[in-house]
Formats: C-alpha cells, sequence, structure tokens
C-alpha cells in the first residue's frame, strides 16, 4: 500500500519545518521506502509498518506539542510494488515526456 501523510502541529507559530524535520528523521531511520513532497510525505509498505510508522511519528510530536492535525490518504493495491516512483512513471509514458519533480 503507499499512504500519503502530513501531520500539522497546531499553536506552534507560522514555521513547521522543525517539527517536519523530526517526522522525517523517524521515518528515514525506518527503512520504509518514503518520499518527502511539498505538502506532505508517501509512505510504501504494508498496513501494519505503515500504520506504526505514522503512530511513532505522532508520539514523537505530541511530546512537544498539545495539538496535531493528521492527514491520511490511502492507495491500498493487492501485489503492487514499487508504487511511488512507478504511478509518476506511468503518467510520464502516457505524456511522452518527464514532468517536473
Amino acid at each position: 500500500m503507499i499512504a500519503q501523510f502530513s501531520i500539522v502541529p497546531l499553536g506552534v507559530g507560522v514555521s513547521v519545518s522543525d517539527y517536519v524535520a523530526k517526522v522525517i528523521k523517524i521515518v528515514d531511520e525506518s527503512g520504509i521506502s518514503y518520499k518527502l513532497h511539498a505538502m506532505g510525505t508517501i509512505l510504501e509498505g504494508d498496513w501494519d509498518e505503515v500504520m506504526a510508522l505514522i503512530k511513532r511519528c505522532r508520539d514523537a510530536l505530541m511530546e512537544e506539542v498539545e495539538r496535531v492535525v493528521i492527514d491520511i490518504k490511502i492507495d491500498d493495491r493487492k501485489g503492487a510494488k514499487g508504487r511511488i516512483e512507478a504511478k509518476v512513471k506511468s503518467v510520464e509514458e502516457k505524456l511522452g515526456r518527464t514532468v517536473k519533480k
């Protein structure tokens, strides 16, 4: 499955990049395939490991802030692997060119 998620700490001011960096450190150390983008992070793995990782990220932020908002979008497809890159590649093939990344 692939899951896109974002965790937004509330009450910390305008910039949240310090908190994003803490979350990405946890994601990176997990060994789960991921891709960071401007509005969140895409993870690829099995249900239990992805959801456990999102929980670890949430728990880490809740040690520092009083409230977080978590947005999760899941695409669960049996037997599919390597979809973070493959979904983009499929669109590029149909366009006949690479897209901005």
